[in-house]
C-alpha cells in the first residue's frame, strides 16, 4: 500500500509530492520525494487507467492543470500534458458514464467557486460544463476535499468547508444527475463526514479524505488533520 502526500521543502519554500509505504495500512514508512518542480505542488490525485498510473497534483502556481504518468510506479513520474490553463485548485478527476469528469475550485481565496469539466479522452480536449460555476459564492461547499467515488451507481464528491476557516471540516454530496448539459447534487445525511476532534493530531482542522474499497468488501480511507502538524495525502 502506498500513500502520496504534500510536504513543504524548506530549501525552495515549495510543496513537493512525497511517498510513504505500508504493508497493511497500520504503520507507514517514509520513502522519498517522487515529484519536485520549480513551482508549488500539492493535492496529489493518483489514479489508474488502462493499466497505467497517472497523477494530477494541484499546480496552480504554474498557471495550468498538469497531468503526470508513472514511468516506474510509484517512484518515477514524468509530465504528460497540460489539461487546462489558469487557476484550478485541488483538481479531482473521475470516470463516469464513459466520460472523464473533473472538479476544481477556480476563484482562489475565499475558495467559493466550483467548476466542472468533461472530456471523452483523458488528454482532452476538456470542455467547461454549461452550468458552470456549479457552486458560486459558497466557501462551505466549493473546494474539493478528496477523491470522487462511485457508490451505488452515483458519484459522490467530498468538499472542504472553508468557512469560517480553510479546511474546517469535510462534507459529502451525492451527485444525482450528471450529463453534458445538466448537473444536480444533494448533501448526504451523514455529512459532514470528518470534523476536528478538539485534541491530538486532528484537534483543529480536517479537510481531506481519500476512500478506497478493500479486497474484502470493506472500506479504507486516508484522512488528514491539523493539530501539532498537518498531514495531507492520497492513498492508493
Amino acid at each position: 500500500m502506498v500513500s502520496f502526500f504534500e510536504v513543504m521543502n524548506e530549501g525552495t519554500d515549495n510543496g513537493d509530492i512525497d511517498l510513504a509505504v505500508s504493508r497493511y495500512g497500520l504503520s507507514w514508512s517514509y520513502e522519498k520525494i517522487v515529484l519536485d518542480e520549480p513551482f508549488h505542488l500539492s493535492y496529489p490525485y493518483v489514479f489508474k487507467w488502462q493499466d497505467e498510473y497517472y497523477m494530477i497534483p494541484e499546480s496552480t502556481a504554474a498557471g495550468e492543470l498538469r497531468l503526470y504518468k508513472a514511468t516506474r510506479f510509484p517512484v518515477n513520474w514524468t509530465f504528460v500534458s497540460s489539461l487546462l490553463k489558469g487557476h484550478h485548485a485541488d483538481p479531482s478527476i473521475f470516470r463516469f458514464g464513459n466520460k472523464w469528469w473533473l472538479f476544481a475550485e477556480t476563484s482562489g481565496p475565499p475558495f467559493d467557486t466550483l467548476c466542472l469539466y468533461y472530456s471523452e479522452n483523458l488528454l482532452g480536449p476538456w470542455k467547461s460544463h454549461p452550468q458552470n460555476p456549479i457552486v458560486h459564492g459558497d466557501a462551505n461547499i466549493a473546494r474539493p476535499g478528496g477523491r470522487v467515488i462511485i457508490y451505488d451507481h452515483h458519484p459522490y464528491r467530498f468538499t472542504q468547508d472553508c468557512d469560517p476557516v480553510y479546511g474546517s471540516q469535510v462534507r459529502a454530496f451525492r451527485i444525482t444527475k450528471l450529463t453534458e448539459s445538466a448537473y444536480q447534487e444533494e448533501e448526504i445525511p451523514e455529512s459532514p463526514v470528518l470534523k476536528p476532534q478538539g485534541k491530538g493530531w486532528n484537534s483543529q482542522l480536517m479537510h481531506h479524505i481519500d476512500v478506497h474499497r478493500s479486497g474484502n468488501g470493506n472500506w479504507i480511507a486516508c484522512v488528514d488533520g491539523c493539530g501539532d502538524k498537518l498531514v495531507f495525502g492520497f492513498g492508493y
